[in-house]
């Protein structure tokens, strides 16, 4: 490029009158009905965010009141951070081996190989 000619680059948002809604879908459905911890089905799943392992466990098929003091009781016996979010339950750190047995001890079930 030759040093007299500019570069036109818009950047920016364009704005209109009317806002536009993000519509995503959600990565699970959400089903109606409560089951109980016997007839669950749960998978592990690790991720990472920001280099941090994360571990997901779900997906939980429980009132949001119940999912969350189960949250707590685990974080607690874990000593680690964790929220529940779209009927999964996210763990700070690499802990499927520790959550597993205490998750059977509250009689959930897993997925054969989980």
């Amino acid at each position: 490029m030759s040093r007299g000619k500019k570069l036109d680059l818009f950047i920016g948002a364009d704005i209109d009158d009317s806002w536009n809604q993000v519509q995503t879908k959600r990565k699970t459905t959400i089903v109606s009905e409560d089951l109980a911890p016997k007839k669950h089905f749960l998978v592990f799943a690790k991720e990472k965010r920001r280099g941090k392992t994360v571990t997901l466990v779900g997906e939980f098929q429980v009132p949001k009141e119940d999912a969350n003091t189960i949250l707590k009781l685990l974080k607690k016996k874990l000593g680690c951070g964790g929220i529940y979010k779209d009927g999964f339950m996210e763990f700070q750190g690499e802990l499927k081996v520790k959550l597993r047995p205490l998750l059977v001890d509250l009689e959930f079930r897993f997925k054969n190989g989980h």
